[in-house]
């Protein structure tokens, strides 16, 4: 100490020069700093802060990134406006919310501290990484680096896939991110994580996994604008698992699923009976049941390829021409509206109808969709893009349909959970603003016609060019933009179009895609069995594009043949294919399943008598029992439009209401069984082969008959049990 005060020749302390002595002392030990961090690279503002506002949700909707911002601070919703962020940071209040002068009184770093109050809570401590990022930054003097920063090419996660063999055990997870510039960085420490399911494993803020509980689910990590997903599988604590012998692998299919299922430890169910598989088949392809004729030629009938077969049969059948062309119109919207009249929708379903028929490749008739120029009633297929008005309904729809993608999110901001940017949106969108449609000489006639078109991107103010989902540009200088889009969307390098009707012709199987929704591919709804939809594309692709050839594939399977009984726990077995779900017939389906069994005809608005509830074209042609029981009302290309879950209107409706009763009455059929002067037991089982496709056990023929000998009215018994048969969950349900 005196030799302190000898510095300044005197015993005492003058204030003036203990300031400035302090001063020296603070300029040594910042000049130390800066030295010291003179050897690292600058922080990135576009690289690093603005995922740090990302993983700690300053940018979220429910903190600064909502519209108007919270306590007077907004930012961009997750960051999609990287200039606009800076200038809040720096421009608004300067010296306040980033203090160049004395960093770390910053008001972004103080609030994020707890050192002042703050609407978010304590975000992190000053000795936590992010703190550090952030002072160092602001310490740096910072500039915008958004021209001058490499971008984010791609992100990876480490393991793609995680096994925990028991409660409590933990596995570390690294996020790498991918550079323009060809450079890589461990970027963990910026990626915010979450998991599907916190029950089956939970995953700290730096991407520590941590086994709760037996099951499967994803954990997520995103940086910027990428996410990427790690599936984990957490077995039982103390369970011991034999798999069984090897199941007969009949395809691709059954190996890519037994794999899978080795995996979790869930030996498959067996094989459904053949009673059961006709059932099944019959109305997965062509929407009817079996006859008692069918179905007992069938069991009779002692050849092993007897399924495959029937399989091939029923695939050339013009029911299963009509079943998928109902379900084509109902992707497509294809409704009566001020923009699209019954003409136009009966041309478009009659060649939609020939395509299926005639063979021609999936991806020929959607290009001939996309590309579609001049009048609907001369070429029909102008009818998919009646939403033309609006150029990002059509993109939307575009993407929704042939890609299973839902870009809506992009629109206004970067979307939260997938791969999609503001860019790419509206890059998409300029395919079709060249696009317009007029009237035709008739009336009802609509023409769709190309002029210059012009797409505005709403941030930068600037005229966006055509661009494929992923960024790049295609050369339009002598190809029309929208064929350039259909060449692409159908080509095989597309890594999109060929799972997405994988998935989409799976899930008619199986009730569920592989990636549930089928039309909600993100990556963070990664795929259940991706190694199967990969290979179920390929065979789309090895088939050009002809999905006969892949429904006969997964009907031959083992997994789409197996029983709904077995397989151990139901969940995880139903949702990776270790048995057969048990499903709800669609609203057509059923309507003319009961119609069949009853022996009556429907009439339809536009369609002859006894014309079928599959053939209806018009997704404004409707009655009671089909909007009841969850007919598409086709607004929209989602997948959801058509409901096949349960609930109490249909239970109400099939008990009080007068649909299966009039067809009862109307039908005759048990009027007929009565003068053909057979038996109760013979009539008690005519109506279980009929309605079920099974004979009745004898403690169910035994109680039936016992019910009809004891009633005063045998007919009006006899109605009784063909009406609860017809409401039984086991005629509603495909099994």
């Amino acid at each position: 100490m005196n030799r302190f005060y000898s510095c300044f020749g005197s015993t005492r302390l003058d204030p003036l020069w203990v300031t400035l002595c302090v001063w020296l002392i603070a300029s040594a030990v910042a000049a130390e700093e800066s030295v010291h961090v003179s050897d690292q690279p600058s922080v990135s503002f576009v690289n690093e802060v603005v995922p740090i506002l990302s993983r700690f949700g300053c940018n979220a909707g429910s903190c600064h990134g909502s519209a108007t911002g919270k306590d007077g601070f907004a930012l961009s919703l997750f960051g999609y406006d990287p200039a606009g962020d800076y200038r809040a940071l720096i421009r608004e209040l300067p010296g306040r919310r980033v203090n160049l002068a004395m960093p770390a009184e910053s008001l972004l770093l103080e609030k994020a501290t707890g050192s002042v109050p703050h609407t978010g809570g304590k975000l992190f401590e000053k000795t936590s990484e992010p703190y550090k990022r952030l002072l160092r930054w602001i310490r740096e003097s910072p500039d915008f680096d958004g021209e001058t920063a490499a971008k984010v090419a791609s992100v990876s996660m480490t393991p793609p896939e995680v096994v925990l063999e028991r409660h409590q055990a933990m596995r570390q997870i690294q996020i790498t991110a991918e550079y323009d510039d060809d450079t890589t960085r461990d970027v963990t420490s910026l990626a915010t994580f979450t998991s599907n399911d916190p029950g089956v494993v939970g995953v700290s803020e730096t991407g520590q996994l941590v086994a709760a509980g037996p099951g499967e689910t994803i954990v997520l990590a995103r940086f910027g604008a990428h996410t990427v997903a790690c599936r984990v599988i957490v077995h039982r604590e103390g369970e011991t698992f034999v798999w069984l012998g090897e199941q007969a692998e009949t395809n691709y299919i059954d190996e890519a699923i037994q794999a899978k299922l080795r995996k979790l430890r869930v030996a498959p169910a067996a094989v459904c009976s053949d009673a059961e598989f006709i059932r099944r088949i019959s109305i997965d392809l062509s929407g009817r049941l079996p006859s008692r004729e069918q179905l007992a030629s069938f069991v009779a009938i002692d050849d092993p390829d007897k399924r495959a077969k029937l399989i091939d049969r029923m695939l050339d059948t013009e029911d299963f021409e009509r079943l998928w062309t109902m379900k084509w119109l109902e992707l497509f919207k294809t409704r009566t509206t001020n923009r699209v009249f019954d003409k136009s929708i009966w041309k478009f379903s009659r060649w939609l109808r020939e395509q299926i028929h005639d063979g021609v490749p999936i991806r020929q008739w959607l290009t001939t969709m996309i590309t579609a120029t001049g009048s609907e009633f001369e070429n029909p297929p102008v009818v998919f893009l009646h939403e033309l008005p609006n150029h990002k309904q059509v993109a939307e729809d575009v993407a929704q349909v042939f890609l299973g993608m839902r870009i809506q999110c992009a629109q206004c901001h970067n979307h939260p959970f997938d791969r999609w940017t503001m860019d790419d949106y509206y890059g998409f969108v300029a395919f079709f603003d060249h696009a317009r449609r007029k009237r035709g000489n008739d009336p009802r006639e609509r023409i769709v016609f190309n002029v210059n078109g012009r797409t505005i991107h709403p941030v930068t103010k600037e005229r966006v060019s055509p661009r494929f989902l992923g960024g790049v540009e295609p050369d339009l200088r002598e190809i029309d933009q929208r064929q350039a889009l259909a060449d692409w969307i159908t080509s095989d390098d597309n890594p999109y179009f060929a799972k997405n009707l994988a998935n989409r012709i799976w899930a008619q199987f199986f009730g569920f895609g592989i990636v549930n929704e089928v039309d909600d591919v993100r990556v963070s709804n990664p795929p259940i069995n991706r190694r199967l939809l990969e290979q179920l594309a390929e065979r789309l692709k090895e088939t050009d594009f002809d999905f006969k050839a892949l429904a006969r594939d997964i009907c031959n399977s083992q997994a789409y043949q197996r029983s709904t009984v077995g397989a151990g726990d139901t969940e995880v077995a139903e949702r990776n294919f270790a048995k057969a779900r048990v499903r709800r017939v669609r609203a057509e389906v059923l309507l003319d399943m009961i119609s069949q069994v009853t022996e009556t005809r429907d009439d339809f608005d536009g369609l002859p008598e006894g014309a079928s509830a599959t053939e209806i074209p018009d997704g404004k042609t409707t009655n009671h029992f089909l909007s009841t029981f969850g007919q598409s009302s086709r607004k929209t290309v989602c997948a959801c439009e058509v409901n096949t879950q349960p609930n109490l209107s249909q239970a109400l409706h099939l008990i009080n209401g007068d649909t299966i009763q009039k067809k009862i009455v109307k039908g005759r059929v048990i009027d007929r069984l009565m003068k053909s002067k057979v038996s109760n037991r013979d009539i008690v089982d005519e109506l279980y082969l009929r309605c079920l496709s099974r004979s009745p056990t004898d403690l169910e023929r035994d109680a039936l008959v016992d019910q009809i000998r004891s009633s005063d009215n045998r007919k009006q018994a006899l109605q009784d049990i063909f009406w609860a048969l017809l409401n039984s969950r086991e005629f509603l349900f495909n099994h």
